[in-house]
């Protein structure tokens, strides 16, 4: 079966979601290669984060948030790395996969990654 995925340029997404824990964010983030780009605050319990992958930016807001109910998302979030095996290789001591790396009918490969908040991340090239 011929790809029926049509994969265009990384284009530039950002999103800004709740967590219950920052800090616990910010190091399973970069256990599994993101940049974290800033921390507010500067010292103690952070309650802000930014990271980074991919051309994609993320922010997670803990402490208050205009958000009531517990961290919730139903979908995936798609990031295009170099290689997704090779995202594998480096990640694989640190996390275990939701999903993949395996080749799905659409003609992609992925693998798919839940974080400590339960958002999914999926990381896609074609197979």
């Amino acid at each position: 079966m011929g790809a029926i995925v049509a994969f265009v340029p990384q284009e530039r997404v950002s999103a800004i979601l709740k967590t219950t824990d920052v800090a616990s964010t910010i190091d399973w983030y970069r256990q599994v290669g993101f940049e974290i780009r800033a921390v507010f605050p500067d010292t103690g319990e952070p309650t802000w984060c930014e990271v980074a992958r991919d051309g994609v930016v993320l922010q997670f807001l803990g402490d208050e948030t205009p958000w009531p109910g517990p961290p919730a998302f139903t979908g995936t979030l798609y990031f295009h790395p170099e290689s997704v095996d090779g995202l594998f290789e480096q990640i694989k001591e640190h996390t275990t996969p939701a999903w993949g790396p395996e080749d799905r009918e659409w003609g992609a490969r992925e693998l798919g990654l839940r974080d400590p908040n339960g958002y999914f991340l999926t990381f896609t090239e074609p197979a």
